[in-house]
């Protein structure tokens, strides 16, 4: 990135569009018509992700340059407002009130197919994958996730086994307190029965 010491700047806006395979996108900065700051992939991943989803609130440090703003470092990321509607049909309007119960697991996304809409992740220290869904990563604010990038989860038994509720940057793991070694993730057995768990 170009840092030609120009005015750094805290700044709020919405992402307009962000593409991962060419590694950037704009955010429109909220109260200042007409003004774009450019979001580079390299200055996401500093924040723990290697995407985010078109609509997102994000609060970024912006920097001048002689090509326009830049943002050098991202401070808050907020997902596009969903409503209190649960991700996918999968998940009970009860998930909504629940699922911030869930321990937070640290896990990496073993492969994720944008066009298909769903993958896998792993959690670290134990077996079997966590199923991935496209809407359940753009509730959370994330457009996409590459193979190997380390996330956040927090897991549901699903009708079709282990899923993920919700998914976030890696590092809020170390926000929470971690489960001891060997301990059981408490789950919730969602129902397709609206209220019910």
């Amino acid at each position: 990135m170009n840092d030609n010491g120009g005015l750094k700047r805290p700044v709020t806006g919405v992402i307009k569009w962000f593409d991962t395979a060419r590694g950037f996108g704009f955010l429109s900065v909220i109260d200042e018509d007409g003004c774009d700051v450019l979001l580079h992939a390299n200055v996401l991943r500093n924040f723990g992700q290697s995407s985010v989803a078109d609509g997102s609130k994000v609060e970024v440090i912006a920097q001048e340059t002689t090509r326009g703003m830049q943002a050098i470092e991202v401070l808050s990321i907020e997902p596009p407002a969903t409503g209190a509607m649960p991700p996918i049909a999968d998940l009970s309007s009860t998930f909504v009130e629940d699922v911030e119960r869930l321990p937070l697991l640290p896990a990496r996304v073993k492969w994720f197919d944008k066009g298909k809409g769903f993958g896998f992740a792993n959690v670290f220290g134990q077996k079997g994958d966590i199923f991935l869904h496209i809407e359940v990563l753009r509730h959370c604010g994330f457009a996409d996730l590459a193979v190997g990038e380390a996330i956040a989860i927090r897991i549901v038994d699903g009708r079709r086994g282990l899923m993920a509720a919700q998914i976030l940057a890696w590092d809020r793991v170390l926000e929470e307190e971690k489960p001891a070694a060997g301990a059981v993730p408490l789950l919730l057995k969602p129902r397709l029965v609206a209220g019910v768990l």
